[in-house]
């Protein structure tokens, strides 16, 4: 059965009760085996480390996959999730390093690699629960029992596979490159990785002389802003094209030179030059201190001239190969090691960190009469994306994957993935890929996979291993890790009389490992080879914008190497998360709100949604803000819950009031002719269609902002104007209509919203599939909203031409809204009328077939259309935006403003539609000119109408005053005071109540309004309204004293109606009646399945033992079977309450043969009210029902027996009653029910307590008693 829903909800504990729920069903899983026969749906999740906490970047991105995987799911296919972790390199590494104090290869060599690489291990998985805490709250299904790790043994085997592939294929060679480098880390870095963290720095900017060996007496002047290269030149380079000057003055700096000569640089070529320092003198015989050109100059800052340290800058680097100053075999001169500390032969810095040594060199510099100036010089700079410590460039030799030959097939293959947004894969991915350098993948480091190369002395012997077999097969050893400590004294026997290949000390780059997830999560190809082939390439795989440069790039970089084909057919690029000021969110900084809070807060729906729903879907930047998760609270879920809880609250109304059960299948319900529901059924149904279309192409920033629009469609638009008929206001009926609209709209809503908000769509359909016909949905099992498939389009439902008038109608109503905000007269206050001109004849008819929506939500007396806006004398003006324009058009402003001014009403109403307007040869756009409609004076209509439009309707609104319609406003403003009050003390619309009211001064004008509007007031609250006092014995609820128009205005609102209710022809309780055969004899009874109503509701176990209690002397003795009029035995699952006022057989052996009989009441019965106090003992309801004997004939109820059991039914157990036949309890004692009245034949009795309590009786089909009087428990007498 259905169950009320609470007036206010916390969003955070409910999602507590559903993620219990759904590991209590292990829906996950469940959905997993539901789909496992439908087609596959392939995707790819890009691994994690452990060793940090989940930021806001991987909710983003982690939400954007569960999105289209649970969308995938229902739209029919089998989706795989398994979740990876990234457990080698830097990362793990570096909090080693940080916690043992190490600080380069010699600590990490003291310790040994086993015990360095044990610790490494131990920390891999730190935050592991974290993770998987914060992922499942997010709402995120994905498998973490069957998850993979980089640092199993088999997927490492599988690395060694693919890059044997490599391998054998020539993509790997040796060589030396000059590299962004991690001191911190004492390793190189890919350039994609170097790419990832550039900073804003201010580093010294210094000038310095180079003299020339042939003239001492001139210098070249070349600048750097890295002293630290200094000790480490060995040439200039000037731009061959450039003109180069001579000048002669005290100081280069001064403005006064004089100027001697002027030619090109490649006039300078071969100059030789004395040298800053002599550490490398010995490089002066292949070349080295003498000037050489090159293109790479540029003239935008420095002097023209470049220094040139070779293993320290790629373009040095390449420059002195080209002239032959260094040779690809002959030993660097790179005097700084792997930590970034120059080497004994740097004699004067020997020790220091390079940039710690910039302001001695630059000290030495100035000492030594080379330094020109020194300044600083801010730019922007890479540093290391794990260390957040300062780059440098330095030559290292690594071991390269071949990518510059294949640039044209990365290319290719990038053409054939789908990327959202598009522009990602042509420009910042595209122009990467164009650009695209050899891949260093060997890392100097010891926690990773280790590159598989058995190598002799010399490098000329080299063997790769592509599997654990083979490596047992060449080495004879037995081998269960492939990481460094369990491999690395193993040796290769050589081929070649070269003795034993060792292998390499290198490791992998981890990027290398991540690109190989596809193969290795699945150990492929020495296992699941068919299965992986079948799926690949993926169908999705989704991450930030910053992978472009990372996982993106490894896995199209193997995936081509390897296959010739991309590695995924789409993917969904995301922006960055950025802190509200728009920094980096940084944990030391503290500029960001906890996740984790956020999600207590406000519940992890309305964090995806706030993410979803932001530019960062688009791959632009979100600026995080936490009051917009709390706007999604207050402007989207709170609204959706409200038109839920409309709906549960009218479908047990009108079960409660007409006993009408409602049961939706969307097969048999019949179709509505009211125009606003079949608006809203459109709209839906186009809502499906777009969804469908839209997710399909992964545009979620397209869809989430449509879903996000329905929720204010059917919360602002439907259910607004459809509140009356909702609550069977225009009969039972048409209320049944509107409920099944908004039934169906809900439902199709919550399954279009569950990948998105799949918590609160699980919460609404928990408890609306109740009220779902069983036999109308497809799937078998229907647990959970996650098990559904999305809603097919049903498009005999679409029709355009509704949803545009609709549309129509909402403009007319959105601009009435704003001029009435302008002249700040709230819609309490109706108004004479509203005039549309519109010159689209058609569209005036569609507003006119919805005129009774506009003139209730505008609250205007009368509508009037029209096709013509000079009947009203109106034009339009524009004036020009003073700042916008001001900025762009300078000195042209003030003649643009003129022409501005006389721009005629014609010409601004074709602005109007096209948005740009040309004006004295300037261009001008929606943003630089404000339009307004003014009136002629002499219209006569200035005065009278106030006037607002967008780019189709004019809306006119009659502003003018008018005292009755005044009046009737302030009542509105009552009957608002009222309703407030009424859910302060938490009341329903079925709350039976009266409302006491005091305005003072009395006689006022406020007074006045209240006794003139008192049915006005009573029509919408549906309660009586009273003047004070309140009686001394009402119950009262809640009180409030309030300020309106001048007056003090109290209401108290008290229990129970002050107007008499009809009287009731049948029990107020739902009951059964029972036809009884024992042993051949035949009784009839009743059982109340509900007393007070709504209280101690009976199921059918407890239906079967009252029949024991009220048909057999000892309870239990036999076992009954129950039957309704069908025939068809009852169940557990049967809602007795759908079969009030029938008639049950009860037998003891098979079903009967006849169950056809009378449905009414079978025994005689009192209906009682409570009238002046709350029921006790845990009961709620102030009706009930008395049956007087039962079975019928016997165990009749005397008088005691009734004040008796009166007093029981409500709870209040040892009070005095008092029964009364009238209203109002009064002295006469002929209203005073006694034990001979109550032998005569009533139709009301009212019993009181001595605290005046008022309890209402209504009797019908009253039988004579017998004056025998047989003892029986009444408690059971009366079930």
């Amino acid at each position: 059965m259905v169950e009320a829903v609470p007036e206010s909800i916390h969003f955070p504990s409910e999602e507590e009760r559903i993620l219990q729920l759904w590991v209590d069903k292990d829906c996950f899983q469940e959905c997993l085996k539901q789909s496992k026969n439908r087609p596959r749906f392939t995707f790819y999740d890009g691994p994690p480390f452990a060793t940090g906490l989940p930021h806001y970047g991987h909710i983003l991105a982690g939400t954007i996959k569960d999105i289209v995987t649970r969308f995938a799911h229902q739209n029919g296919f089998h989706v795989e999730r398994r979740f990876g972790w990234d457990c080698h390199g830097l990362p793990v590494e570096y909090e080693i390093d940080k916690s043992l104090n190490i600080r380069g290869p010699e600590d990490v060599a003291k310790m040994g690699i086993a015990e360095y690489n044990k610790q490494c291990r131990s920390i891999v998985m730190r935050y592991a629960d974290e993770w998987e805490t914060l992922v499942r709250r997010m709402g995120r299904w994905i498998d973490f029992r069957n998850d993979y790790k980089t640092l199993y043994p088999w997927f490492m085997e599988t690395v060694w596979w693919v890059f044997k592939q490599l391998y054998d294929k020539g993509l790997v060679y040796r060589g030396v490159k000059v590299m962004p480098f991690s001191t911190a880390c004492n390793t190189p870095l890919s350039n994609f990785e170097a790419h990832q963290n550039y900073k804003d720095v201010q580093d010294p900017s210094v000038i310095v002389t180079f003299p020339l060996l042939e003239d001492e007496t001139v210098s070249f002047l070349a600048w750097t802003t890295t002293p630290w290269t200094l000790p480490s030149n060995l040439a200039l380079c000037v731009s061959p094209d450039f003109i180069y000057v001579k000048v002669k003055g005290a100081s280069v700096l001064i403005t006064c030179v004089f100027l001697f000569n002027r030619f090109p640089g490649k006039t300078l070529k071969g100059k030789k030059y004395k040298p800053l320092f002599e550490y490398f003198i010995k490089c002066k015989e292949s070349g080295a201190f003498s000037v050489v050109v090159d293109n790479y100059v540029r003239d935008d800052d420095g002097t023209g001239v470049v220094h040139q340290a070779p293993y320290f800058g790629a373009d040095d680097y390449r420059v002195c190969m080209d002239y032959k100053i260094i040779q690809r075999d002959s030993a660097p001169i790179c005097p700084v090691d792997s930590s970034g500390v120059f080497t004994a032969e740097v004699t004067h810095f020997a020790g220091q960190y390079v940039k710690d040594a910039d302001k001695n060199i630059i000290k030495w510099l100035k000492e030594n009469g080379r330094l020109v100036s020194s300044s600083s010089f801010k730019h922007s700079y890479p540093f290391c994306w794990r260390s957040d410590t300062p780059l440098i460039y330095k030559a290292v030799p690594s071991w390269f994957v071949r990518v510059e030959h294949m640039v044209e097939k990365l290319l290719d293959n990038n053409s054939k993935c789908y990327w959202v947004p598009e522009f990602v894969r042509e420009k910042r991915f595209g122009n990467w890929l164009r650009d695209a350098r050899d891949w260093a993948v060997s890392r100097n480091r010891y926690w990773g996979t280790p590159i598989p190369l058995w190598v002799s002395d010399d490098y000329e012997e080299v063997v790769c291993v592509g599997s654990t077999a083979e490596l047992e097969e060449l080495t004879g050893a037995k081998v269960s890790d492939l990481h460094r400590e369990s491999i690395d004294h193993l040796t290769i026997p050589s081929r070649c009389g070269k003795g034993q290949l060792k292998r390499v000390s290198e490791v992998f780059d981890c990027w290398f490992e991540s690109g190989s997830m596809p193969y290795a999560q699945v150990h492929y190809p020495f296992e699941n080879r068919r299965e992986f082939e079948d799926a690949f390439p993926a169908d999705f795989i989704a991450e930030g914008i910053d992978q472009t440069r990372g996982w993106f790039y490894t896995l199209l970089v193997l995936s081509t190497a390897l296959f010739g084909k991309p590695p995924f057919k789409n993917v969904i690029v995301n922006g960055l998360v950025l802190a509200s000021d728009g920094q980096k969110m940084s944990k030391r900084k503290k500029n960001y709100p906890d996740p984790g809070l956020i999600v207590q807060n406000y519940g992890a729906d309305a964090l995806r949604l706030y993410l979803i729903n932001s530019p960062v879907v688009r791959a632009e930047n979100l600026r995080f803000k936490e009051e917009g998760v709390r706007d999604v609270l207050k402007d989207v879920f709170l609204p959706w819950y409200n038109a839920y809880r409309f709906l549960v609250q009218n479908v047990q109304r009108l079960q409660k009031e007409e006993a009408v059960k409602f049961l939706y299948n969307e097969s048999t319900v019949s179709v509505s002719d009211n125009i606003m529901d079949k608006w809203i059924q459109s709209f839906t149904q186009s809502l499906i269609q777009f969804f469908r279309d839209e997710m399909g192409a992964y545009r979620l920033y397209t869809v989430v902002p449509k879903l996000v629009k329905f929720v204010d469609m059917l919360t602002n638009w439907y259910v607004r104007t459809n509140r009356r008929r909702l609550k069977g206001e225009s009969g039972t009926e048409d209320c049944m209509r509107a409920l099944e609209t908004l039934f169906s709209v809900l439902f199709s809503m919550c399954r279009l919203m569950a990948p998105f908000t799949p918590y609160i769509t699980e919460l609404m359909y928990q408890n609306l599939r109740h009220l779902i016909d069983p036999a109308s949905l497809e799937e078998k099992d229907t647990g959970s909203i996650h098990y559904l498939m999305l809603p097919h389009v049903r498009e005999s439902l679409i029709d355009k031409r509704i949803e545009s008038a609709v549309s129509q109608m909402q403009s007319v109503i959105e601009l009435g809204r704003v001029i009435r905000d302008r002249k700040t007269l709230p819609v309490k206050y109706p108004l004479k009328e509203v005039v549309v001109i519109h010159q689209d004849p058609e569209a005036l008819r569609d507003i006119q077939s919805l005129q009774k929506y506009i003139l209730e939500e505008l609250n205007v007396r009368q509508l009037t259309l029209s096709t013509d806006k000079d009947k009203y004398g109106i034009h339009l003006r524009a004036e020009p935006d003073h700042m916008v324009l001001g900025k762009r058009l300078k000195g042209a402003f003030k003649s643009v403003t003129a022409a501005i001014k006389e721009l005629k009403s014609e010409e601004l109403e074709i602005f109007q539609r096209t948005g740009s307007i040309v004006v004295d040869g300037h261009e001008l756009h929606e943003d630089d000119l404000r339009l307004m409609y003014c009136f002629d004076q002499t219209s006569g209509t200035a005065s009278q109408y106030e006037a607002h439009s967008d780019a189709q309707v004019l809306v006119l609104l009659d502003v003018t005053p008018d005292q009755s319609m005044q009046d009737e406003g302030v009542a509105r403003e009552v009957i608002n005071r009222i309703q407030k009050l009424r859910k302060k003390g938490h009341l329903v619309p079925s709350d039976e109540i009266t409302v006491y009211y005091s305005s003072q001064p009395a006689g006022e004008y406020l007074d006045k309004v209240i006794q003139a509007h008192t049915d006005f007031i009573l029509a919408t609250t549906k309660a009586p309204l009273k003047p004070y006092p309140v009686a001394q014995n009402a119950s009262v609820i809640v009180q409030e004293k309030t300020q309106l128009k001048g007056s003090d205005l109290e209401l108290t609102i008290v229990r129970g109606s002050s107007v008499s209710r009809a009287l009731l022809t049948t029990a107020a309780c739902a009951y059964v009646n029972l036809r009884v055969t024992l042993k051949d004899k035949q009784q009839g009874g009743v059982v109340l399945l509900e007393n007070p109503k709504g209280c101690d509701t009976l199921d059918v176990e407890r239906l079967k033992t009252v029949c024991c209690s009220i048909f057999l002397k000892r309870e239990g003795a036999r076992v009954f079977s129950l039957a309704c009029l069908s025939l068809s035995a009852l169940n557990a699952e049967t809602d007795l309450m759908s079969l009030s006022g029938k008639t049950l057989t009860v037998t003891s052996g098979s079903s009967p043969a006849d169950a056809s009989s009378s449905d009414s009441l079978l025994c005689p019965y009192v209906n009682l009210q409570l009238m002046n106090a709350s029921p006790a003992e845990c009961q709620t309801g102030d009706v009930a029902t008395l049956l007087l004997m039962n079975p019928a004939g016997k165990n009749a109820l005397h008088f005691p027996d009734l004040l008796r059991e009166t007093a029981k039914v409500f709870g209040l157990r040892g009070r005095k009653l008092v029964l009364c036949l009238n209203e109002e309890l009064t002295e006469g004692e002929e209203h005073v029910i006694s034990h001979s009245t109550l032998l005569s034949n009533i139709n009301q009795l009212l019993a009181l307590t001595h605290y005046r309590v008022r309890v209402w009786f209504r009797v019908s089909d009253f039988a004579p008693m017998t004056k025998t009087r047989r003892r029986q428990d009444n408690s059971l007498v009366n079930k």
